[in-house]
């Protein structure tokens, strides 16, 4: 579909019968709705099953991939230009119509989008059609984690490499005056363009520029405020071969390969004080630590860098994913394909495939600094607020020696709480101790952001508690030192290095 007209009469179509987030939600229930988010179809059919509404009945089109009857279409939607379109296709035998692509609600709290793309392959109880080789994915958790991790300051330019069906594009239209949208796969930028324009309107979605190619090759020496990008990079067999299955995941490059590419091209392409994020796949290999596999590649890029190992799997649960995504569990060919992937991990020594993030930002510094950490536990979304901060912190410890930190006041970050435990303990108890508790352990613990957590000593516990934003840190520790009888030149000298540590990891703030 190409006709703006035509487009716009679909969104005032999907907006009258709220066919939202909000829409599908109330139309299914939350348990179902859940369990769709996890592929799982059946309760949602269910739901819906007796529901002759709009919203009832543009839901089983587009994601539960049923039969509608074709007058309940022409009800929700213009059903001559959705079929002429190439959204639906008609059953004349039986009088009903069904979806050729999938139609997602998709937004933020305040807006509402729609996300075009192919029909899920993974959909139990779906139509479930075998993937073609250029085949269009719709949102994911890749998608959303990318989404919530990216920094939502106001830019002027922003790149999203590899765009699929759009959705990091709408996000960015959001704060970038202009977004340029990339992808090799061209049938991909034309599910894009459906998606802007039936999100945004003709008009607004005229701000999103879409080209074709390969990574950066399709914006030769252009520079970007912001770069983000969900490439992909699937590690499989069949990519090592060269001949990737897929486009939206398989960049037919050998291991992690696309990630060492994507971080030598990056960095020419980003602005002064820019941020780039991309997620990615790379291999823990027998014999070697990751961060020592990756330092070179994040250290070439010149850029002050944190990467972030999520989720590390072996490798019989990365094929299982991947095989899952393609539908191939449903396969005669599973088996087969399952040993490929064992087959070549072995083969390469391969222990393990991680999950993470890599941000980049371009101070221009001769020393970055670089940070490569694992970071398992729950963190707060969207944690791209708290991205500048946790730059900001780090750089003012690469630029500040002892007498300029001696000199800063700082503030207990928000949302840091102490937390002592203890266990019941029968001799105090005997010995007359108040409550017949042993202390066992003190912590920081942040409730917001990466919520972080750290055990701290009694002196510690005196520094954040003092931290009032009104002292500087060297008479600050002066006074404590007098608390604990300890010489003032000793707790600065012995001090720093504690306090440089819990500003890094954000438990403490500069005033």
């Amino acid at each position: 579909m190409r006709d703006p007209a035509a487009i716009e009469r679909l969104r005032t179509a999907l907006e009258k019968a709220q066919y939202t987030v909000d829409g599908c939600l109330e139309a299914m229930g939350a348990t179902a709705y859940a369990a769709l988010g996890r592929n799982e179809s059946v309760a949602a059919s269910r739901a819906v099953a007796e529901d002759d509404s709009p919203v009832a009945t543009l839901t089983k089109l587009f994601v539960l991939q049923e039969d509608v009857d074709r007058a309940a279409a022409e009800a929700a939607l213009p059903l001559s230009e959705a079929l002429g379109g190439g959204l639906l296709a008609e059953d004349r035998t039986d009088g009903t119509v069904r979806a050729l692509v999938d139609i997602r609600p998709y937004g933020e709290s305040d807006v509402d989008w729609w996300l075009v793309s192919d029909l899920g392959a993974g959909l139990v109880t779906g139509r479930n059609a075998p993937m073609r080789p250029d085949y269009v994915l719709g949102v994911g958790g890749a998608s959303t984690t990318l989404a919530q991790l990216t920094v939502r300051s106001e830019v002027s330019r922003a790149l999203d490499v590899g765009t699929g069906c759009g959705v990091q594009a709408l996000h960015l239209a959001r704060h970038s005056r202009q977004v340029t949208a990339t992808d090799l796969n061209l049938r991909a930028l034309d599910f894009a363009r459906l998606t802007a324009a039936l999100s945004l309107g003709p008009t607004e979605s005229e701000r999103i520029e879409l080209r074709g190619g390969s990574l950066f090759e399709p914006v030769a020496s252009e520079q970007f405020d912001l770069i983000v990008s969900n490439p992909p990079f699937v590690i499989s067999p069949e990519s090592a071969a060269g001949e990737g299955r897929f486009t939206y995941r398989d960049a037919g490059l050998p291991g992690d390969e696309l990630c060492r590419r994507f971080l030598e091209q990056a960095p020419a392409h980003l602005a002064e004080d820019g941020y780039c994020h991309v997620l990615a796949n790379w291999l823990h290999v027998s014999g070697q630590d990751w961060r020592e596999r990756l330092a070179p590649w994040i250290r070439g890029t010149g850029c002050d860098a944190w990467v972030v190992q999520r989720e590390l799997q072996d490798p019989a649960e990365y094929a299982e994913l991947w095989l899952r995504d393609s539908g191939d569990h449903n396969s005669p060919r599973y088996v087969e394909r399952y040993q490929a992937y064992l087959d070549y991990f072995a083969a390469n020594r391969i222990d393990g495939v991680a999950f993470g993030w890599i941000i980049l930002r371009n101070t221009g510094t001769e020393q970055p600094t670089v940070r490569l950490e694992e970071l398992t536990r729950q963190i707060e979304q969207p944690l791209g607020a708290y991205v500048p901060d946790w730059f900001a912190r780090h750089t003012f410890l690469a630029e500040s020696d002892d007498e300029q930190l001696l000199g800063t006041t700082l503030n207990v970050a928000p949302g840091v709480l102490l937390e002592q435990t203890a266990e019941a303990d029968r001799q105090r108890a005997r010995d007359g101790h108040s409550g017949g508790w042993s202390p066992t352990g003190t912590r920081l613990r942040q409730t917001a952001g990466l919520r972080a957590t750290g055990e701290i000593d009694p002196v510690g516990i005196a520094v954040v508690g003092a931290a009032d934003g009104a002292r500087p840190l060297g008479a600050l520790l002066d006074s404590i030192s007098e608390q604990f009888g300890i010489e003032p030149a000793v707790l600065r000298s012995g001090g720093l290095d504690a306090v440089r540590a819990l500003i890094e990891e954000g438990f403490l703030t500069v005033a």
